[in-house]
């Protein structure tokens, strides 16, 4: 029953966030903030993380790729595919759900542990809009960061197979083109934004209804950041199944 409970209170809390709005000019720094803190303060450990992670993939191919009868295109082909399908939209959304999602929650946590959030009631602010609502419209932006996670993730797994030896730059690249879909690409995406959701509105709804003191903020971080990656993965199955699903 808590679980149900807390579902319902989720979903009330998501129709709060988008009822009785807060004045754009207010708004708009709102979301500009968010997107520089959540979105492009982010960009420097995704980047460094899929370069190495893509020429992880790639060598890790290569070395087990025994057979003669295998072409070495196979490695291009191998990293693409994990790349775009799963890498980039997928493990990038669980390592923002511990970055991103902790700040969220720690933030919005201090604020209703300091009685800021109370504050905002009695002046007669809509505090999920005005404390939620950004954090949503700049995860919107989230999609950028994942496709700069693709291209890194090619890029290092070009360099760990052609400065490794595994393979030449003309066979990575061949390998890259065999049986490209584009769709593929449109399923990465379409993961992103309702993983973009998940990851501000999630560890949104632990700060924002959270009991306690300071001790109590660090635990909240813990269980958004654990329930946040369990939807992503519980998603991440569905939206596999209904777009790639036959």
């Amino acid at each position: 029953m808590k679980y149900i409970e807390a579902i319902g209170k989720y979903f009330l809390m998501i129709r709060e966030v988008f009822s009785k709005p807060t004045k754009w000019a207010i708004m708009k720094n709102l979301i500009l903030k968010e997107i520089d803190d959540l979105v492009f303060g982010s960009l420097g450990i995704l980047i460094f993380i899929s370069f190495f992670i893509g020429g992880v993939v790639a060598m890790q191919t290569a070395l087990n790729m025994d057979s003669p009868l295998l072409p070495k295109n196979l490695v291009g082909f191998a990293t693409r595919q994990s790349v775009i399908l799963e890498f980039a939209p997928t493990f990038t959304s669980i390592i923002m759900a511990g970055k991103v999602g902790s700040y969220i929650t720690s933030s919005i946590g201090t604020m209703r542990v300091t009685e800021q959030i109370d504050a905002l009631e009695v002046m007669g602010v809509n505090a999920p809009n005005y404390l939620i609502f950004p954090k949503i419209a700049a995860m919107m932006f989230y999609p950028f960061a994942v496709s700069i996670s693709m291209f890194l993730g090619i890029l290092g797994g070009w360099a760990g197979s052609v400065l490794g030896g595994f393979t030449t730059s003309a066979e990575f690249t061949e390998g890259l083109q065999i049986g490209f879909q584009p769709f593929h690409v449109f399923y990465a995406f379409t993961k992103t934004i309702i993983f973009a959701f998940i990851l501000a509105t999630i560890p949104s709804y632990h700060g924002f209804y959270m009991r306690g003191g300071a001790l109590e903020v660090g635990k909240a971080s813990t269980t958004s950041f654990v329930w946040t990656s369990v939807v992503i993965i519980i998603i991440n199955y569905i939206v596999t199944q209904m777009l790639l699903g036959k």
